[in-house]
């Protein structure tokens, strides 16, 4: 009868997996694996879809200017102290169709991406440089095409008799202010090649060759008022409507 009794008791231990002790242990590790598990997978699955939908938004958000973006910035070159003639309207042939970057004549540079390459952080001042013949731009050197030919300033040359730094050591140097419509702006020292100046809206350019640490003035009069003309142009209302007042006041040309 003992003996009857013994294989009842396997018989039940073995049909809930373990003895006495084991029954009355809840395997609560093993629990809480599942529920780290399933909390994690869950979050995986929302992080990935959030990803997904920012990255999707990210691509399409493109850093202006871009292809539909017309802008004007304000060009000067000051040579020993003297800011020289603007640079004549580009090649014949280069024009608003064909160039992304170019200038009509009156000191005004046009800034109209037609690539992907020429947007965004590629909208550089180089880019201008590169596509108008005669003119070279460096760290080192100034070359500024003119009717009797082009002339080359280089650095460690002395200026000219004639001129207010005559007799001074000159290099190339270059200066840019964020807009030419606002008192607030101040200028950023290019230290470098200029070639990497970024365009931006109504931006006033300088590139001089000047003795150092000479203080670069902004582009004349002149030049803002015939960038203001071209942003107003750009900016006009269509027939029937009425053009909103500007009320914008032309910034002296000093730094």
């Amino acid at each position: 009868m003992a003996r009857s009794n013994a294989g009842k008791w396997v018989s039940r231990a073995a049909a809930t997996g373990g003895g006495r002790t084991y029954r009355g242990n809840v395997p609560v590790n093993w629990y809480a694996a599942l529920v780290v598990i399933a909390i994690l997978g869950v979050f995986s699955v929302v992080f990935s879809n959030v990803e997904y939908r920012h990255s999707g938004a990210a691509s399409t958000t493109l850093t202006p200017p871009t292809t539909k973006t017309t802008w004007y910035a304000g060009l000067a070159f000051d040579v020993c102290g003297t800011q020289a003639p603007s640079l004549p309207a580009n090649d014949s042939g280069s024009s608003s169709t064909t160039k992304a970057f170019f200038t009509t004549g009156n000191g005004v540079v046009t800034i109209a991406p037609k690539t992907s390459s020429e947007t965004g952080a590629n909208a550089v001042f180089g880019k201008f440089v590169s596509g108008y013949h005669g003119l070279e731009v460096t760290a080192t050197e100034l070359k500024l095409p003119s009717t009797s030919g082009s002339v080359t300033y280089k650095n460690g040359q002395r200026c000219k008799k004639g001129t207010p730094d005559a007799g001074k050591t000159a290099n190339v140097q270059a200066a840019y202010w964020p807009s030419a419509f606002t008192s607030k702006g101040k200028s950023t020292v290019v230290q470098g090649n200029p070639a990497t100046i970024k365009f931006s809206a109504n931006e006033l350019i300088t590139i001089g060759f000047v003795p150092t640490n000479t203080k670069l003035p902004k582009p004349n009069g002149t030049i803002v008022t015939a960038l203001l003309q071209a942003s107003q142009a750009t900016t006009a209302p269509t027939a029937g409507t009425t053009a909103p007042t500007t009320g914008t006041t032309l910034p002296s040309s000093k730094s």
